[in-house]
C-alpha cells in the first residue's frame, strides 16, 4: 500500500490518498476513518479494534464488524464515545437511555429536518427580507421558516424594539396569507441580560411563537455566574429555546465555561429545547453533549442561524454535529412537521 499527499487547489486543502487490495479495504477504511477512542476500544481477549482489524483483512466494512458481531458503526460515530458500551462482554448500541438498541439509519439527516428555526433578517443584522427568506426555504421544500431577530438590548445588531416586533408580526401576517400553506413563525432571540432575565416585557415576549434565549454580552464570566445567568433564563416560562450554550466562536473565542449537565438538566426540568447552532463558527452545543442530553430527555433544534440565504444550508453542518452524538429525529425540534411544531409551541407557552 502507499498513500499520495497533495493540495488541493484553490483552498490548499491538504488532501491524502491512500491506495490498498481490495481484499483488505474494509479494515484499512475503518482504521483510516475512526477516532482513537474507537480503534482504542477493548473486544475479545483484550484485543483493541485496532490491533483486530489490523490483524485481519476484511473487504468491507460490513464484513469487519460482522466478524465481532458487530453493527456497522457509521465513521461520524466512530469516535469511542456514543457508538457502544460493553457489559459482560456484550456490546450494547447507545440509545436514548445508554441501554436501548439504536442502529446507524435512525441518524438525524439533513431530509428529516421540516423547517428552519433562529434566522435573521433585514430587520436586525441580516442581509435579506422575510420574503427572501422565506422563498428560499419553499425552495428548499421547508413547510416553515422561523424569524429570531435579535431583541432590543442588541442594538450593534439592529436589535427590535417593541414598535419594530409590532410592525415584523403585521408583516408576517400578510406574508403568511401570501406563501400559505408554507409559514413564517414568529420568533426573537432575546438577549440574557446580566442577571438572567430577558430584555422584554412579558406583554412582548407573549406575542411570538417561540422565543430563543441567548447571551451575547458579559461574555467573560466565572462557571458560576455563567450557570445562575443561564438557568434564570431557562427558567422564564416564556423560554421556549436556548441559544448557542456557551457562546463560543470556533478560532476566535473560548466560550464562557458552564456545568452542561446542569445546564442540560435544568432545560428538562423546564421544557426548554437546546440549541445546535449549525453555523460553523459556533456548533454550539457541542457534539460530545448530545448523548448526556438525549439520556436526559432533552430536545434538541439543528439552528443555522441564518444571517443570509447562503446561511440557511448551514444546517448541513448542524445534522452532520448532530449526528456525531448520536441524534435522531425524534429528539429534533424542527424534525417536526409544521403542524406538530405549531402545536408543541402552544404546549410550551
Amino acid at each position: 500500500p502507499y498513500a499520495w499527499r497533495g493540495k488541493a487547489l484553490p483552498l490548499g486543502v491538504k488532501v491524502e490518498i491512500k491506495v490498498c487490495d481490495e481484499t483488505e479495504f474494509g479494515s484499512k477504511l475503518i482504521l483510516d476513518s475512526s477516532g482513537e477512542g474507537h480503534l482504542d476500544r477493548t473486544i475479545n481477549d483484550n484485543e483493541t479494534l485496532r490491533q483486530h482489524f489490523r490483524k485481519h483483512k476484511f473487504a468491507s466494512e460490513e464484513l469487519a464488524y460482522a466478524s465481532l458481531a458487530l453493527p456497522v458503526f457509521l465513521p461520524e460515530l466512530r469516535e469511542g464515545f456514543v457508538e457502544f458500551v460493553v457489559r459482560s462482554s456484550e456490546f450494547v448500541v447507545v440509545g436514548q437511555n445508554n441501554e436501548q438498541q439504536t442502529t446507524n439509519n435512525e441518524l438525524i439527516t439533513l431530509k428529516d429536518l421540516k423547517g428552519t428555526l433562529h434566522n435573521h433578517t433585514k430587520y436586525s443584522d441580516g442581509e435579506n427580507t422575510l420574503l427572501e427568506m422565506s422563498q428560499r426555504c419553499v425552495e428548499m421544500g421547508l413547510q416553515y421558516f422561523g424569524v429570531a431577530d435579535h431583541s432590543k438590548s442588541a442594538q450593534y445588531a439592529g436589535g427590535l424594539y417593541e414598535k419594530d416586533v409590532i410592525k415584523q408580526h403585521q408583516e408576517i401576517d400578510e406574508l403568511n396569507k401570501q406563501l400559505a400553506p408554507f409559514k413564517i413563525l414568529k420568533g426573537i432571540e432575546s438577549d440574557i441580560l446580566g442577571d438572567g432575565s430577558l430584555d422584554y416585557e412579558n406583554d412582548i415576549l407573549k406575542t411570538f411563537d417561540y422565543v430563543v434565549a441567548s447571551v451575547h454580552s458579559g461574555l467573560k464570566m466565572d462557571e458560576n455566574k455563567a450557570n445562575a445567568r443561564l438557568i434564570k433564563a431557562i427558567e422564564n416560562p416564556y423560554t421556549t429555546i436556548l441559544g448557542h450554550p456557551t457562546g463560543r466562536l470556533l478560532l476566535r473565542r473560548q466560550g464562557y465555561p458552564i456545568d452542561h449537565k446542569k445546564i442540560i438538566d435544568a432545560c428538562v426540568a423546564n421544557g426548554v429545547v437546546i440549541e445546535i447552532n449549525a453555523s460553523p463558527y459556533r456548533l454550539d452545543l457541542d457534539w460530545r453533549w448530545i448523548p448526556y442530553a438525549i439520556e436526559k430527555g432533552a430536545m434538541l433544534s439543528i439552528n443555522p442561524d441564518a444571517h443570509d440565504l447562503d446561511g440557511l444550508y448551514d444546517m448541513h453542518y448542524g445534522t452532520l454535529s448532530a449526528r456525531k452524538g448520536g441524534l435522531t429525529a425524534t429528539n429534533c425540534l424542527n424534525a417536526m412537521g409544521l403542524v406538530e411544531i405549531e402545536k408543541f409551541f402552544v404546549r410550551s407557552s
